[in-house]
């Protein structure tokens, strides 16, 4: 690893101004994801700035109206255990349960979770293959290359590579905020907005620029949170990336669908919502399974799989109907 220092931080204004003023220095808080890169020689700043002491960013709050105020120093764990996250919005819990390990959980932080790198096996890999995210320029390795866990939606000749964190997922499902501040000021950039495609500058995952600081994650009461459910696929039991997730919210009546909202993640460079899906699903039978297949198929018709992972469509297609089904149950 390459040498670096590190001070503490102890007001997010100076935080802000000491981030926008020096390019080589970067957040840490949990570190879980920033450390790997760093050891990996994906990432190398100079000055680490650890922000854990910052004042009120910690904290989970209720609102009076039925929404959540996440500190983005919030530990995953903590935000998974909170009793107004698992009755409100189980969604949240559950992405954040399925995520990495217990270990890894306790010292995560929400706001370095949602920031963490979208990459693939060839960004990590020590032999540096041609990585447009590493070395921008030099070529996507994955796209003719082993692209089994690759995206099927949204992606670019430049990269291919799926993002990686499962509350994010549930975030994009409920239409969730980001609360940053920057020198101006606090603004809220909606998480559908936060994540970028890869395009032509897949270096970029966010929207945020030098001297921006995550500071919450809000999520307005909905109808939707109370029944809902995260379901993940993956090669192994525990502490692996999605093969595909899926993040499901419904309103009902009876047996009847009134509103969905339906995220999935593994499948795209940013989580992907399924707008056509959610539209076709309005007015549905929970008991019609071929009614559901038929309108959850419309949010596939433009998913571009690669040469290895052409069952993504088919086991993403049988996923959000068992989220779905799932998430209607608790309605």
């Amino acid at each position: 690893m390459h040498p670096f220092s590190i001070s503490v931080a102890d007001d997010p204004g100076r935080a802000v101004a000491a981030h926008a003023q020096d390019d080589h220095l970067s957040y840490i808080a949990g570190g879980t994801d920033l450390l790997g890169l760093m050891k990996d020689g994906a990432a190398f700043p100079a000055h680490l700035l650890d922000i854990n002491d910052l004042p009120g960013l910690a904290g989970v709050d209720a609102t009076p109206d039925g929404g959540l105020r996440i500190g983005a120093l919030a530990r995953m764990s903590d935000v998974a255990a909170n009793a107004e996250v698992r009755e409100r919005f189980p969604v949240i819990a559950e992405g954040l349960l399925f995520a990495a390990s217990g270990q890894l959980r306790n010292m995560a932080s929400m706001g370095g979770n949602i920031m963490q790198r979208t990459r693939c096996s060839y960004f990590r890999d020590g032999d540096d293959p041609a990585c447009n995210k590493r070395r921008p320029g030099s070529g996507c390795s994955a796209l003719d290359g082993l692209n089994r866990n690759h995206a099927i939606f949204g992606w670019s000749d430049a990269c291919v590579a799926t993002h990686p964190s499962d509350v994010a997922v549930a975030l994009a499902a409920l239409e969730a905020d980001v609360v940053v501040l920057g020198r101006a000021g606090e603004r809220s950039i909606p998480i559908a907005d936060f994540h970028r495609l890869p395009g032509g500058t897949p270096e970029r995952d966010t929207v945020l620029g030098r001297g921006e600081l995550i500071v919450a994650v809000e999520v307005r009461a909905q109808a939707e949170g109370r029944a809902s459910h995260y379901l993940k696929v993956r090669d192994r039991q525990s502490y692996e990336f999605a093969l595909v997730s899926v993040a499901a919210a419904v309103e009902t009546e009876g047996r009847r669908l009134r509103s969905v909202r339906l995220a999935m993640g593994g499948v795209a460079h940013k989580p992907w919502r399924l707008t056509a899906a959610e539209t076709a699903l309005r007015g549905a039978d929970l008991d019609d399974i071929g009614a559901l297949e038929a309108a959850i198929a419309t949010s596939f018709t433009d998913a571009r799989p690669l040469a290895h992972n052409a069952f993504k469509a088919d086991l993403s297609r049988r996923a959000v109907l068992r989220a779905l089904q799932t998430a209607g149950a608790r309605a």
